[in-house]
């Protein structure tokens, strides 16, 4: 095919004359250019290197104490105490190396100025990895800060006034520590008090004891051991274990999807739209690149872990029989497009200028208007990345692995990341939910074939230029993929723009080569495999309900006026609405962050609590004074919000039983309690999706402006999957998910709950929008 041939720099035939040559001057020319782009991004990434390994130091202050101590000696004032002339009387004796004896003591002066630079550095950083170990601050009320935090603050702000660049205080944060097994032991106990009965619990209290004195100091040393090696002893583990190691599909189970502003409207335009966004991402690639990108920070001073947004383009999940591998390059000059069965490659360069959001419009929208069919077996390709990893694995070996389906393979794979021109509309109307819920499935899913699962984002355009995003999870969590859709959306909204025809802004260039379609050969037998991962994922699509849906009541503004985290209020609802759902307490899991430590993902707050559970037996039985209530709601509220804090410290129960688990598994030591603690169900998996990591424009001034946040699949067969965005002062969104196939779920009724437990906790303190 015609298409094939442009991205080929040379071809040659044999002929009776020899072999005949015949160049592409395009192709070289491209050659020519990444080249030369690869070589300023090492130019880029050196530079960078060497401002981020001195920071807090900079080469200003660097020459600041040459010139001092150069100044100083010729004051004849010897502020080295003697060191200069050491330095000098160890050097060769030999002035021809060094011209004059004044540019040997010159040479000295700086030998000595650069030790004693180096040496501030050093104690600038230990001293600020020693700050950031201090977490004391998160257990003060606001209006209680003791002198002790107070002097803290000021020294953490001292140590990181100068600007950082993004991985600039990477090597300042500190370790995760490892819990003692005691504590541990102890906070998994009373976790699991309100969902057993007396004689599970002390059958579990009995397994829990054996284990600590017997198996548990064992493993515990190992892991001590790690944690001294290691940079973090759990999110090597983690990735791999949970993430890569899992032969289930990635769909549903793994990935999981964000949302657009729902709110607004920029353009209807569905190419204009995606030209935008897709301009927007790669401006914040090179943002990444170069290390430009704020360090995300906790109260404005303390940081936070930023290694996982190293993988963020240029990444991808290849499979393998028994653990997947995470490919990611250093450089990615264009993106895989997928549009009616169709695989296209477009440049996002020229030369080495990026393309304007008005040419990649322009490039798109030459997709959209393609009337090419789909070659045989092309359409649901895709569907092996959506099916099971062992069978997906084996086809890429068997039919993936060379000629033209590898070569069209690896466009995907090498891409920036992958873009689907979805055929269908969708929209929010609070008037009408289930348009709302199916917006959300089309993300977490699509038709099954029209995602590339593997990939570390697909970024999905709708006809009516919506969009959204279907994330894989192994690379990194929801709030890393949520800072780029932040830069995205506010720079396709407040820099980019839109003419008034709702076009990208500027005229395209129409020399621009057409986008490439990828050309496969794909066997009957491969075909096959694609029907079976289709079949797969299709029957796994469809037992999936989910619902999702605004609460407009109040947000975060309001709840506040019950003196709590607008967190805590919204898990105690949980609570409520579940036992309602369901008439008991089960297992829940929140999702929490680690990244005040150096490479720290995610905790597990446990947040079914003894306290949460005797307020919703309280509010359930309806005999109890207000005031009651509102007591136990406080108890409920305090123990959530110090198991979150204790959580964000290294102090939680579940990454510490995980890898005392994979211990003992390398070991060969046979564990009952952590066997049946690794095995329990999490029926209720809930997430709060963070915002405003950005500000790209102030939500006072525009409240309208606000994603709706984004949802995952039930972990449990038989369970919920909830996750919510606390959107501002005045709403929240949810995303309930669960099984079909289930008798014991129903993703509406539980919406309904939630909705109703939110009103009566807020009845209780009498808060509603009319207070504001």
């Amino acid at each position: 095919m015609a298409e094939a041939h442009q991205a080929v720099a040379f071809q040659f035939t044999v002929t009776p004359d020899g072999v005949d040559f015949r160049l592409s001057r395009e192709a070289l020319r491209h050659i020519y250019l990444s080249g030369i782009n690869s070589w300023k991004k090492r130019l880029i990434r050196i530079k960078n290197g060497i401002l981020r390994g001195v920071y807090p130091g900079s080469p200003t202050s660097w020459l600041v104490v040459v010139m001092a101590t150069v100044g100083s000696n010729y004051c004849k004032v010897d502020i080295s105490m003697g060191l200069v002339h050491c330095i000098q009387r160890a050097l060769p004796q030999r002035y021809g190396l060094y011209g004059t004896p004044q540019a040997e003591t010159l040479l000295s002066m700086v030998i000595f100025s650069t030790g004693v630079w180096a040496t501030g550095i050093f104690l600038f950083r230990q001293t600020l990895k020693l700050l950031l170990s201090y977490h004391g601050w998160m257990f003060e009320m606001h209006s209680k800060t003791s002198h002790a935090t107070k002097i803290w603050a000021i020294c953490v702000r001292l140590l990181s006034s100068r600007r950082p660049m993004l991985y600039s205080f990477q090597t300042s944060l500190p370790k995760l520590p490892v819990p003692s097994v005691p504590a541990t032991i102890h906070r998994y106990l009373d976790s699991v008090r309100p969902l057993l009965d007396d004689e599970a619990y002390y059958r579990m209290e009995t397994l829990a004891k054996e284990f600590q004195d017997k198996t548990a100091p064992r493993l515990q040393k190992y892991l001590v051991l790690k944690s001294w090696w290691a940079t973090n002893y759990v999110s090597d583990w983690w990735e791999e274990y949970v993430y890569l190691r899992s032969r289930s599909p990635l769909m549903v189970n793994s990935n999981y999807y964000a949302m657009d502003f729902v709110l607004i409207k920029n353009t209807n335009i569905q190419a204009a739209r995606l030209g935008n966004a897709v301009h927007a991402m790669i401006m914040y690639r090179r943002k990444l690149d170069r290390e430009e990108i704020k360090p995300v920070m906790a109260l404005g001073m303390v940081p936070m872990c930023s290694f996982q947004m190293e993988r963020m383009f240029n990444t991808t999940r290849i499979p393998g029989k028994e653990t997947d591998l995470l490919q990611h390059l250093s450089e990615s000059r264009h993106v895989a497009v997928y549009h009616k069965g169709r695989f296209f490659k477009v440049w996002l360069y020229e030369g080495s200028r990026l393309l304007k959001p008005r040419d990649l419009e322009m490039q798109f929208q030459r997709i959209l208007d393609d009337p090419s069919p789909p070659q045989p077996g092309e359409e649901k390709l895709a569907a092996l990345t959506a099916g099971g990893r062992v069978e997906w694995a084996q086809a890429r070996q068997t039919f993936f692995s060379s000629g033209k389906n590898k070569m069209s393979l690896d466009v995907i794979e090498r891409a920036a990341f992958f873009v689907a021109l979805d055929e269908e509309s969708h929209c929010y109307n609070p008037d009408n939910e289930a348009n709302f819920s199916l917006y959300g499935k089309a993300l977490l899913h699509g038709n099954c074939y029209n995602r590339w699962f593997d990939k570390s984002f697909t970024l999905i355009s709708f006809k009516n230029g919506l969009l959204g995003l279907n994330t894989e999870h192994s690379w990194a969590d929801a709030p890393i993929i949520g800072h780029l859709w932040e830069f995205v959306l506010g720079t396709d909204t407040f820099h980019l723009g839109y003419t008034d025809t709702g076009h990208c802004v500027g005229e395209p260039n129409t020399t621009l080569p057409p986008p490439q379609r990828l050309p496969w050969d794909i066997p009957e037998q491969c075909r096959e495999a694609i029907e079976n991962s289709y079949q797969v994922a299709k029957a796994l699509a469809d037992d999936v309900e989910l619902y999702c849906f605004q609460f407009l009541p109040f947000g975060k503004g309001l709840i506040k006026k019950c003196r709590t985290s607008p967190d805590a209020f919204v898990q105690i609802a949980l609570q409520l609405a579940h036992f309602r759902d369901k008439g008991k307490f089960c297992l829940t899991y929140e999702a929490s962050m680690t990244r005040m430590f150096r490479e720290g993902r995610t905790e597990t707050v446990r947040s079914c609590t003894s306290e949460s559970s005797a307020f919703v037996q309280a509010m359930v039985k309806g005999s109890h004074k207000k005031q009651d209530l509102q007591d136990l709601f406080r108890k409920a509220s305090e123990k959530h919000q110090n198991m979150y804090r204790l959580a964000m410290t290294g102090a939680g129960i579940d990454r510490h039983l995980f890898c005392l688990y994979i211990v003992s598994k390398y070991l060969g030591v046979s564990s009952p309690f952590l066997a049946e603690v690794l095995s329990e169900p999490w029926c209720l998996s809930t997430s709060q999706i963070p915002q405003f990591q950005i500000c790209m424009f102030d939500p006072k001034q525009y409240p309208n402006h606000l994603g709706a946040g984004g949802g995952f699949g039930p972990v449990a067969d038989d369970g919920y999957g909830v996750s919510y965005m606390i959107a501002g002062e005045n709403t929240m969104f949810f995303h309930v998910s669960c099984k079909f196939s289930s008798s014991e779920t129903s993703a509406q009724r539980f919406a309904n709950h939630i909705r109703q437990a939110l009103l009566d906790i807020a009845d209780l303190f009498k808060i509603s929008k009319t207070d504001s």
